[in-house]
Formats: structure tokens, sequence, C-alpha cells
């Protein structure tokens, strides 16, 4: 197949004309398709076409496309005549699809006219105006040779000329390379490695670097591979740095194709089929063991906040520190905090310390049922637009990423996200697609935007989700996909009945440990982390008592009485004799030493035990004096004397000047800032309302701005005025009904003028709408209009 010549970008107007022709149903799936072109409204549909071909809009109309609806509109682009375009095609396709060509294609050319890529007869298609300037490069394409060769000079291509063996002349090259003869024979004559380069370079992309590109070099002075594609025109210089693949060299090196292995359909997913009730059963394990870890990585930040680095992020030792807590990997510690974080539980506190704390937002989140909170974590994660997963690693710059820091904001995350997890969905009940599938599937369904990046991407939201429990082996479970769709409520009462009810009861072991064996009531569970420590996690959680957790529950203001009655409320179990012993024995001798403010002062009823901490060589740093037989005063402060007596084994409490024990619970902290900002969601689609008022509203306009009719004369007499409900339901009714009305409006000075309007949008406080009185249309601040009246047919 030759290389046809590019269609330059027909007259605006001849669109602007197409797009007037088309109905108001086909205008609305228009807007319903490109939801950007009525943002705002255009005033007119020559405004709407301006605006359809635009760079950015048209861009972001291919970004939708899958691959196949692109091929056939680059072959569009690349072929001249509209009748070659099924053959075109044909040559490309997979042998897979070749029997669906007939039926796709009709499909195909109807969904680009619909999205207006695609205008003109239905026997003669026409790529609509920008189209061509945003694929460009089309199909892997480069230029045709005719644009790679215009900057040589013509000593540079009479020199190509005499080796390509075909005779002298400027101009010609371009000519010699669209002969696929000439052609052939050139490339049987390069060596293996420069047909090599040039087999690479043929399905793009076409260009490459090459220092000193613009060299002068002949067939018998070349040293290289690519030196013997310069000199034979084979490749061109098209910058200082850039050499470029002529479009005919291309096509010839493919044989006539513009694309290969082509689909008509999304290629199918792939991977093994699970029992529905187990992938959701676990599923609903890991929902609930994440919610857990937020939970756990909450109260333990409430009393043990991690300082908020200059960049914005969390230190590696905090991370790792967190990490060890939970129990957990880094990477899954990671997502924990940035779900936590995304759901504003956590936050940056003010000031140059800043600190990672809860938010107020934790108090009222953590008193939900489970299935609420999995739903509020989990629906932040899909809609934030961080990427968890790129926690720890390197960017561009070779700079550490670390959890929490802006930088792990990607604007394609949340799209990503959402696309891999409809991916899931769309693969049927059970089927868990490997991820190679998916990647390719989301390859098909967008190739423009395919690339390492985005397929780093796919394989972090694919084990994030598994994490978090969206999927359960790898298949999407049913709250999950009820979340993914937009309804919590129901993915809430979907996985209520999963989750293992709370108990309120351990099982207590001789070996001075208590074992859950299954999630206990939120009360329960706090007094335990008080008073024991979390030895391991799994299907049971193992709690292990010691002197210090004892002591800890006895600094918050427990006795040993109430320890033990609490441990025999709460175990299936009767109390081991040995825990019984270490609550007695911590709690006998706590307090018997109480530590008051000299500096410190040591106080004892018993005078035989101050002589043995005297006596104690290992109080020497203490610098004690004895006031009386009960009291030892101290230079050192209070709580390095409570710390230094502890390590020679004695177990004192803190006292105040009262002579109260001052009990030393840990005071939860809050942050006080404000939560993070949540991305900006953007408007993916427009309901059907709003649509029509659009396209009602561009008639309206297009219809003065054809008939250029003079304004009317605006109504005499008071202006309308009425109460600001009754105004906004007026113009909501005539919005719906097409009417039009009578307004009061106070412009810029103050002043009240009449306007008749026909309504057709109002939104963020502004109503759009065609004003008869001006013969425009026009946006009107609903705050200055000051009441809506009637208006009679007759105007």
């Amino acid at each position: 197949m030759k290389a046809g010549p590019e269609r330059g970008t027909p007259v605006s107007v001849e669109f602007a004309e197409w797009l007037r022709g088309r109905d108001d149903e086909e205008l609305r799936v228009l807007v319903a398709a490109r939801p950007e072109l009525v943002t705002p409204v255009p005033a007119h549909v020559e405004g709407l076409a301006a605006r359809a071909t635009t760079p950015s809009a048209t861009g972001r109309a291919l970004d939708r496309l899958d691959r196949f609806t692109l091929a056939v509109l680059e072959t569009l682009v690349l072929v001249p005549d509209s009748a070659q375009l099924r053959g075109v095609l044909a040559r490309g396709l997979h042998e897979s699809a070749a029997d669906d060509l007939g039926a796709a294609l009709d499909d195909t050319l109807r969904r680009l006219r619909d999205l207006a890529l695609v205008y003109g007869p239905d026997d003669a298609p026409l790529p609509a105006p920008g189209v061509t300037e945003a694929l460009s490069p089309p199909a892997g394409l480069g230029p045709p040779a005719a644009d790679v060769f215009r900057h040589h000079s013509p000593e540079r291509l009479a020199e190509i000329v005499h080796d390509i063996g075909a005779g002298h002349g400027d101009g010609e090259v371009p000519a010699l390379l669209g002969d696929p003869a000439v052609v052939e024979r050139l490339v049987t004559e390069v060596s293996p490695q420069a047909r090599a380069a040039l087999d690479k370079m043929a399905w793009g992309p076409a260009a490459g670097r090459l220092a000193n590109a613009r060299r002068a070099v002949r067939t018998g002075s070349a040293q290289s591979p690519i030196e013997e594609l310069l000199a034979r025109g084979l490749l061109g210089a098209t910058g200082d740095e850039t050499v470029t693949l002529p479009r005919e060299v291309a096509l010839h090196l493919r044989d006539g194709r513009l694309h290969r292995d082509l689909l008509t359909s999304a290629p199918p997913l792939r991977g093994p089929e699970r029992d529905t009730a187990l992938t959701d059963r676990t599923a609903a394990g890991q929902a609930f063991t994440f919610v857990r870890a937020v939970e756990e990585l909450c109260e333990r930040w409430s009393f043990d906040p991690p300082g908020v680095l200059r960049t914005g992020g969390l230190a590696v030792r905090d991370l790792k520190r967190a990490a060890q807590t939970l129990d957990l990997p880094e990477w899954s510690a990671a997502l924990v905090a940035e779900v936590a974080y995304a759901a504003g539980l956590i936050v940056a506190s003010g000031g140059v310390d800043g600190e990672w704390l809860p938010s107020p937002a934790y108090d009222a989140w953590r008193v939900k049922p489970g299935e609420e909170r999995w739903t509020v974590v989990a629906g932040s994660w899909l809609a934030t637009d961080r990427a968890p997963g790129l926690a720890g690693e390197r960017d561009d710059r070779d700079r550490l990423m670390n959890a929490l820091t802006p930088e792990l904001r990607r604007g394609a995350a949340r799209e990503v996200r959402a696309a891999t997890l409809a991916m899931l969905a769309a693969a049927g009940p059970g089927v868990a697609p490997d991820p190679a599938s998916v990647r390719d599937r989301l390859a098909w369904e967008q190739p423009r935007r395919r690339g390492p990046y985005r397929d780093r991407l796919v394989d972090l939201t694919l084990r994030e989700a598994e994490q978090i429990g969206v999927t359960g082996l790898g298949v999407p479970a049913g709250h999950g996909r009820a979340l993914a769709s937009g309804d919590p409520a129901e993915a809430a009462k979907l996985l209520g009945p999963l989750l293992p009810e709370p108990i309120d009861h351990v099982l207590l072991q001789a070996d001075l440990t208590a074992v859950a064996p299954g999630p206990l009531t939120g009360d329960l569970r706090r007094w335990l982390t008080l008073a024991a420590d979390v030895e391991s996690t799994g299907g049971a959680t193992v709690y292990r008592f010691s002197e210090g957790s004892v002591r800890r529950a006895l600094d918050a203001g427990q006795s040993g009485e109430e320890l033990l009655a609490m441990l025999a409320r709460h175990s299936a179990t009767p109390v081991p004799q040995p825990l019984t012993y270490l609550v007695a024995d911590v709690a006998r001798r706590h307090g018997r030493i109480r530590v008051g403010t000299a500096g410190a002062y040591i106080r004892c009823d018993d005078p035989a035990v101050l002589d043995q901490v005297l006596t104690d060589r290992r109080a020497a740093p203490l610098r004690l004096r004895r006031l009386a037989p009960t009291v030892i005063a101290s230079r050192s402060s209070r709580a390095v004397l409570v710390d230094g007596l502890r390590a020679m084994g004695y177990a004192p409490v803190a006292e105040s000047l009262d002579g109260d024990v001052i009990v030393s619970q840990l005071d939860a902290r809050r942050a006080e800032g404000a939560p993070p900002a949540r991305p900006v969601t953007l408007v993916n689609g427009l309901d059907r309302d709003v649509i029509t008022a659009a396209v009602r509203a561009i008639r309206a306009g297009d219809a003065a701005h054809q008939a250029r009719r003079p304004p009317v004369e605006s109504p005499g007499g008071q202006v309308p005025r009425s109460p600001a409900t009754a105004t906004i339901n007026a113009l909501q009714q005539a919005i719906r009904q097409g009417g039009r009305v009578w307004i009061g409006y106070l412009d810029n000075q103050g002043q009240a003028t009449s306007r008749i309007l026909e309504p057709a949008r109002m939104e963020g406080g502004y109503l759009t709408a065609y004003d008869e009185t001006r013969a425009a249309v026009h946006r009107f601040a609903l705050h200055r209009i000051t009441g809506v009246s009637e208006v009679s047919d007759g105007g």
C-alpha cells in the first residue's frame, strides 16, 4: 500500500454545519460522551464545534477510544480513499478477528460519529478538524519522506539520490522511496545489523536519537549500521540529534499494514475460577484484619506519635516501627498509614515539630460497626489520588519517596484503580484474572495511555485491593463490587454477616498469656492492650502479661483487685495461679515508695527500705540525702528518680505535693490541624436533565445566532420580586418545561432591570439562559435575581 497524502483539516464551517444538522438526541449522545464540551455551555453550535476541535478536547476524546476504534480513526487519517478502509484494516487483523470486521467496523464508525471525531457522508467519512494533528504520528508511523528530507540541502539530496543509484536531481528522494521496488532493493543491500534497526523502528517509535545526525555520509564511507541507512535515505535527519524513518519505508517493512494483530473486541481475561463463597469469606477476613490494623495504628500514634518530616512525610524508621507494631511488611504498613490519612483519621499537627496524630474524626469512626468502618477506609482508598504502593521506592531523581509524603500523589492513580477493579468485575463471577491479562485488557481499552508507569499502577492496585479486602483470592468480593459501584450502604450490608462477631472473653494460660480466639469488643481490647503486650496476631491474638505491663495498668489508676476482677470477669478459664501471684506481687510493691518534688524526694513508711536504697551503689547517680527516717531528698527530677529506682528493682509511684498518688495514664492525643485535602473529584458524566438543558440552550443560542433576531423590548412597570425559594422553584420549573420567564436583575450598579429569559441550566449559584432582551446567551448570578414572573406566549 502506498502512503497517501495526509488530508488537511477541513474548513471548520463544514464541520459546524454537520453538527448543526444532527438532531437533538444525537447532540445529547455527544454531550453525554464528552461532558467537557458543555462546561460551560457554549453559546451556539459554532461554539460547540470550536470547542470540540480544540487540541485538549480532541486529545481527551481520543484517550477514551479502544484500540480498534483508534485504529479505524488512524486508518481514516492515513488512507485518502475511504473505500479502501475495510481492506486496509483487514490486513492488520488478528486471524481470530477476521470474521467480525464488517459489523465491528460499522459499529465503530457509528461511535466515532457520535463522538464527533468523524463527520461527513456515511459512504465517505472524514476525520473531524484537529484529529489529524492530535494523532500525529498516526499508527506509530513517521512523517512522509517529503517532510523528512524537506530541510536537506540540494547537495545532500543529490548525494542520497546518487547512492540510491537512480540518477540525480533535487527533490527525487521522496519519489524514489515511494517506489516499493527501490525500497526493497535498498533494504536488501544493508547489513543484518542495519536491517535489525529498521525492523525495530518499523512499528514505532519511528524516531531515534543520534549524535551529529546531520553528518554527511556516503555508502562507501559508512562505518555503522545507522550510517548505512542514512546514506541510502532509509533514515533521514530531522534534527541535530534526531533521525526518523520515512513513512514509505515503514509501510514497506510492514508489508503494507498499518496495524498488526488487531482485535475487533477486547481480549479475554484469563485466570482460574474460584468458589465465590470462599472468595467472599476470604475478602471479609482480610477486611476485618485491615480495619483492625488501622485502629491499632491510630491507637498507638495517640500515645506515641511519630514526627512529621520537613518534606511532610513519615520517616523510614517510624515506618519500620509501625510495621513491627502491626506485624506487617513495610509496604503493608505504609498502605495502612496512607489509607488512614486518606480517610482523614490521621493528620499532621501544626507547628515546627509537627506530629502524625489521630484526628477527631477517628473517635467517631472507631465506634461505628466493623462493616461501616471498612466502607470508610476502603472508599477512601478508591477515591484517593495517592499511590501508597510507591512508598519506599525512588523517584526519577533517585530520591526516596516516604509514606505520607506529598510526592505520592499521582494524577492517574484514581482512574487506574477504578479501571482495574472494573476489569476484575468484567471477568465474571468467580474468575480471578491474572495480572498480565488485566494489563493487556486495559491496554486494549486505553491504548494511548499504556506504558510501564500505568502497568505498575495496575499491579499495585491488585495487591492493595487484596490487602484491604476488596478482593479475595483475586476475585472481587460482593461487598467490593458494591463499594466500587458507589453503593457503600449495600457494601456494608453484604459485608456485615461475613465479619466475625466480637467476643468479650479470653483464655488465660498458666504461662502468663491470654489468647483471644476472635475479635474482642472495643472496651476489652483497649483494656487488654493496657494490661498486657501483644505477642502475636493471626487467627487468634496472644497477649502476654509481664511485670511491666501490669505496672502500666496500675500506673493508669487501677488497683490489683480491679485487675484480677477484670480478668476473672472476661476469662473463659479460671485465672491461673501464676498470673494471680504476678498481679498481687506487683500490686503489693507498687506504690510502697513514693516520689515527690524537692528536686525530688523519696518517702517510705518502712525505714529499712530506705536504708537498703541508701546503701545500694546504683543509687549514687541519684545523689540522695536522708532528711528523716522515712524521707530521702534528691537533686534529680521526679521522673529521673522514678526511673532510677525502677532500674534498681523497686516499684515507686509518683506523689503530688498533697501526698496523693499521681495517676500516670497516657493521654490519648488528637491533632488540631485540618484533615488532608480531598482530591478534586472530576465529574465523568452528566445526568440526563443537565444534558437536555445544555442541548436546549445550545439550540436556543444557535437560533439566535443564525436569525440575528433583534432584542425584544423589556417589559414596563415594576420588576418582578419574589422570595428566594419561590424564585428558585420557578426557574427550575421553567428549565424542565422549556418555558420563558420574566425576571428582575440587579446590574453592577445595583439598578434593577427587566429581562425575558429562556432558562437552560442552573448550577453553582448561576443560571445559564438565553436573554431575549439582549439576544444572547448569558449567565446570571442567582443572588442578583429579584424575582420571577410568568410571560405570556405573545411576549
